[in-house]
């Protein structure tokens, strides 16, 4: 294995250390939403405990963090939606060519979520709050778009790595005879 390539498999900690990071604030946010949504039930037909009013926004602004942080995390596991019923058909340096192709293309647009959601946070966010908790600004309405695509360009560039090093160092099998 080229020297370089060992140099930067060291690494790896750091990405899955990010990615524990992101996985564990997943798992906060959905066991805070789930409190959440048991409080606002339990608040509607239990009659001692009151209704509150501040329920509704924050489960909904905890799933979109959920739901682009898990977006994220999908891009480590490569469980994205692709389509791969030509990939038999093709030959193995085209297959890395395209997944090189489509790494660049998720990297921009993790970029531009990266720029844009912390403009979005930065301008629209911090003129307005919500509307049953005005004390809390929507800037952590808009700011998971931001956590996210950083998120995102972190996995790409593990990625795109690990394409890369594809072409220059050989796949390890494992016992069965697959690939590791």
């Amino acid at each position: 294995m080229p020297v370089a390539f060992e140099k930067l498999d060291k690494i790896k900690p750091v990405y899955d250390a990010v990615y524990k990071v992101m996985l564990f604030l997943c798992k906060v946010m959905l066991a805070a939403d789930i409190l959440v949504v048991a409080f606002q039930v339990a608040g509607r037909y239990i009659p001692f405990i009151p209704d509150p009013s501040w329920t509704e926004q924050v489960v909904l602004t905890l799933m979109s963090y959920m739901a682009v942080l898990s977006a994220a995390l999908a891009i480590r596991r490569g469980a994205h939606i692709r389509m791969t019923a030509f990939d038999r058909y093709l030959p193995k340096i085209v297959l890395k060519v395209l997944d090189i192709l489509a790494d660049a293309a998720i990297f921009f647009l993790a970029a531009i979520m990266v720029t844009e959601g912390w403009k979005y946070a930065q301008q629209i966010g911090s003129r307005g709050a919500y509307e049953s908790m005005p004390w809390l600004s929507r800037f952590w309405m808009y700011f998971p778009v931001c956590l996210a695509g950083a998120a995102m360009i972190v996995f790409e560039i593990e990625a795109l790595y690990m394409h890369i090093r594809s072409f220059f160092v050989p796949e390890e099998k494992t016992e069965e005879g697959g690939e590791k």
